[in-house]
């Protein structure tokens, strides 16, 4: 089990990581157990060992708070639990009365009755089996929601107050931006929208980091002083090394509370990992839950195809991110809406194609398909044969209007006329949009 020291070892020495510790309430600052520090206990078997699926990977609020422990910032004392029993078990150990949160990648849980206290083991374990297998419907998740496999059993805290700390991109600035706000609790975009004053901002500079000031400052300007203030101050510095070692796009403590005896402790967290560094991160890959993505997006993932599920029913099939996303403007643009983001890459061939066919189908929403292939690397010939070879395998249903222009684009559209199945050649990707829209009103209209 991957430990903070592995963690540290595997990033090669570039970030000094001096805060392996949590607070303890009557030592202080320890070196923190060994269960803060493995990267946890339940890990995502399936395809944990690749990356690079999308550009963020989202993780689990106890994956957070244990990758947070190793940096120092302080958490709650708890354990995830996939059964009644064993939450009975963590609620024993840790006293009796505890917290039980549902874990699924979305917040809004308390409203949607996926975070409840028990006082006992006993109403630990009947809450438990309550929620898990539950639908967990938030504002998030959208009316669908998510089905709950895990729950964290955790300590409760007397708290005194609720604050916020984040960490973000700004994509004006081209860098990271802490933030922290007095109004913790809450959605921070409602703070911003309706409080901008009250979220104060310090650039973190690449290669210099947050500095002690910057700390101390955030710590003072939510209200934090004395001993207090200190332990805020550590723990934003703990919160900004775990963002920068981690490659994290988000890293968020919300809320970050103080205890009613000058504690301070990260009572939620929530951390983003950038898909495109995993590659440098193999223990934290372990940590992605295809559980809590769409099945289709890990489908496709499997062969190397960029896919993301939208709420439209034209099917869109381009080689290309910048192409795909110029194909579903011109959807729009002709009225319809596009199913889903689907880039094969430059240098697909004829497998992933039949393949990327065959994921766009199993979507029920589709109701036509758009194939809008450039040849270049991919050749027009390679896409047409791939095409053809999955219509025949799936028994297409759906309308299939195809654009190509580039290499071998006369012999791919020979292949098309030739397969003795109904594609439609347009010309031109006006020509091609405005047909699968219209092919598509059909389909819905039948």
């Amino acid at each position: 089990m991957p430990s903070c020291a592995r963690l540290a070892t595997a990033l090669g020495g570039l970030f000094q990581i001096p805060t392996r510790r949590v607070w303890q309430p009557a030592a202080g600052w320890q070196p923190a157990p060994q269960e803060h520090c493995a990267i946890l206990e339940f890990l995502s078997p399936a395809l944990a060992n690749k990356a690079g699926w999308r550009t963020q990977m989202k993780i689990h609020e106890y994956q957070a708070k244990s990758l947070l422990a190793c940096y120092g910032v302080a958490v709650p004392r708890g354990e995830a639990a996939s059964s009644s029993e064993k939450a009975a078990e963590i609620a024993e150990k840790l006293g009796g009365a505890v917290v039980v949160k549902a874990q699924i990648h979305a917040g809004g849980r308390g409203k949607g009755g996926g975070v409840k206290v028990a006082k006992n083991p006993q109403e630990a374990r009947e809450i438990a089996s309550k929620m898990l297998g539950m639908r967990l419907v938030t504002h998030q998740t959208g009316p669908e929601g998510r089905i709950v496999q895990k729950v964290l059993i955790e300590e409760t805290l007397p708290i005194e107050r609720e604050l916020y700390l984040g960490i973000v991109l700004d994509r004006a600035q081209g860098k990271n931006v802490f933030m922290a706000s007095a109004d913790g609790g809450v959605d921070i975009e409602e703070v911003a929208a309706k409080t901008p004053e009250r979220i104060l901002r310090e650039t973190i500079e690449p290669g210099l980091g947050l500095t002690a000031f910057q700390a101390r400052k955030l710590a003072f300007g939510i209200g934090l002083t004395g001993d207090a203030g200190n332990l805020a101050a550590r723990s934003v510095v703990a919160l900004t090394q775990a963002n920068d070692a981690m490659d994290a796009t988000i890293a968020e403590i919300n809320p970050f509370i103080l205890t009613k005896d000058g504690k301070v402790y990260a009572l939620d967290a929530k951390i983003t990992l950038d898909d495109n560094a995993l590659f440098r991160h193999p223990d934290l890959a372990e940590l992605r839950d295809v559980n809590e993505e769409d099945p289709l997006e890990v489908e496709a993932s499997r062969f190397g195809l960029n896919y993301i599920k939208l709420d439209g029913n034209v099917a869109c099939m381009v080689n290309g991110a910048g192409l795909a996303m110029a194909t579903m403007d011109i959807i729009k643009y002709a009225g319809g809406n596009p199913a889903n983001f689907l880039d094969v890459g430059g240098g697909a061939n004829e497998e992933q194609i039949r393949n990327a066919f065959r994921i766009l189908l199993l979507d029920k929403a589709v109701q036509a398909v758009l194939i809008n292939i450039f040849g270049g690397i991919l050749r027009c010939d390679v896409l047409a044969t791939g095409v053809v070879n999955a219509a025949r395998e799936l028994s297409v249903g759906v309308p299939v209007v195809v654009r190509m222009e580039g290499t071998n684009v006369e012999q791919g559209r020979q292949i098309l006329r030739e397969s003795g199945m109904n594609f439609t050649v347009a010309d031109g990707m006006r020509d091609a949009a405005e047909k699968v829209v219209a092919l598509a009103s059909q389909g819905a209209a039948a």
